[in-house]
């Protein structure tokens, strides 16, 4: 923009000039500057210059001239006519944020609480349901296929059934039949979640393989209707084995197989809730694998109900707000009986006198205590493993490297001990 203005003479167009350039509003539409804006005000300026007499130049005049111009010139004048129009435009803006705001919540209104309800039907009734009619469709296949199986002698008694011997079922040998009794819809829809996840999971060497089911409406003498379940049969469970003696090599392989399996357990989005010795069976080489899915559930689909059993049950079960790192503080005390090779109770947990009193001491803070046979690895890797806030659990990903490093440490120590000793009797 080229300009050229006379002004002598003309203090008061300087002015005027000066206050036209300070008054235009700072905004930024599209297609305008503010160069524009200036240039509409001179020209309005030129145009008013004829109209108006000059003043009289005096002394005085120009005093309040050099006044004005530095009023107008002022930094703080300039600030507070921007910090207005901020002001403005961002009051505008936070109304509108607002108000948007408001719409989204009345949109959304009641939504968390219609979620949470559809959430719990699918819990308590149509994920059950599926599962029976998964159990009952599968066992009629079952049947018609591989025929009824045999029951053998007795194995040992669960919480919530009979396992018998079966020498062969389907093509599968030995066998273990598993008969339950649902006495209600509840355990109904247990058994049938059980034999859902069970089947569903793909095979691992360290889980149990379930072979298939039959419901025998002919148990008892038709007195009641048993769930037959056939599974992979194995030796021993792990107390069993502990009371007849393992070595720590086979010990401490045998943690090393749970964590495994409940690893892969984790994996597949599932929580066992009830790790412990007689949930792992060991096969004639004494490698585990993991049983008994009756307590397994997906995180999803967990209720918070208090299930397990008391000495290996993480203190959260007790709040019903809990992930899968229960099943890594259950993994920590089945890893103290591992370590003191027994089967005979902590201290702690033998003087109480029933299951509340217990649960409170494991809600205050009481865990096995140390024995002095105990490797100081193997004491902070259980220690952390059932420590009282969840968030601090390390996770199986780290606790299985651990496992194969104090494996390694300790097994190749008392290899090495005994080829010298060997070496100083010759």
């Amino acid at each position: 923009m080229m300009c050229a203005i006379r002004c002598e003479g003309h203090p008061f167009l300087i002015l005027q000039l000066l206050n036209a350039a300070y008054h235009v509003e700072v905004t930024f539409h599209s297609g305008s500057s503010v160069t524009r804006l200036v240039w509409e005000q001179i020209k309005q300026i030129i145009h008013r210059i004829t109209l108006v007499n000059p003043p009289a130049i005096t002394s005085e005049w120009k005093r309040k001239v050099a006044q004005d111009a530095i009023e107008s010139l002022s930094a703080a004048k300039l600030a507070r006519s921007i910090c207005s129009q901020f002001r403005t435009r961002l009051n505008s803006s936070h109304e509108a944020f607002a108000a948007s705001l408001r719409q989204l919540e009345e949109g959304h209104t009641g939504r968390l609480e219609r979620t949470e309800d559809l959430w719990l039907r699918v819990r308590k009734d149509h994920a059950p349901r599926l599962a029976r009619l998964s159990l009952e469709s599968r066992s009629l296949r079952d049947v018609l296929l591989h025929g009824k199986p045999k029951l053998g002698r007795e194995l040992g008694r669960g919480q919530y059934g009979v396992v018998y011997l079966c020498d062969s079922w389907g093509g599968h040998y030995p066998c273990a039949l598993k008969s339950v009794i649902p006495p209600d819809d509840k355990h109904w829809n247990d058994l049938a979640l059980e034999f859902h996840y069970t089947r569903s999971l793909p095979k691992h060497e360290r889980l149990v393989d379930l072979h298939g089911s039959v419901i025998d409406h002919t148990y008892g003498d038709g007195s009641s209707i048993a769930v037959l379940l056939i599974m992979e049969r194995l030796h021993r469970d792990l107390y069993t084995g502990l009371k007849s003696g393992l070595s720590l090599r086979e010990r401490l392989q045998i943690a090393l197989d749970v964590v495994e399996g409940i690893r892969f357990l984790h994996s597949q989005g599932l929580v066992h809730r009830d790790i412990k010795l007689k949930n792992v069976l060991l096969d004639k080489q004494n490698r585990a694998k993991i049983t008994d899915l009756g307590f397994c559930k997906p995180e999803a689909m967990m209720s918070g109900s208090i299930v397990g059993t008391p000495i290996h049950m993480a203190p959260e079960l007790f709040t019903g707000k809990y992930d899968n790192s229960v099943d890594v503080y259950a993994f920590g005390i089945l890893f103290w009986y591992l370590c003191t090779g027994s089967v005979k109770l902590p201290e702690a947990f033998e003087k109480c006198s029933s299951k509340d009193h217990l649960w409170n001491n494991v809600k205050k803070g009481s865990r096995p205590e140390r024995l002095a046979t105990f490797d100081e690895e193997c004491w902070q890797l259980m220690e952390a493993c059932w420590n009282g806030d969840p968030s601090l659990r390390p996770l199986l990903g780290i606790v299985q490297p651990s496992l194969q490093s104090i494996m390694h440490r300790l097994c190749n120590c008392s290899l090495e001990q005994k080829s010298s000793s060997l070496e100083d009797s010759n």
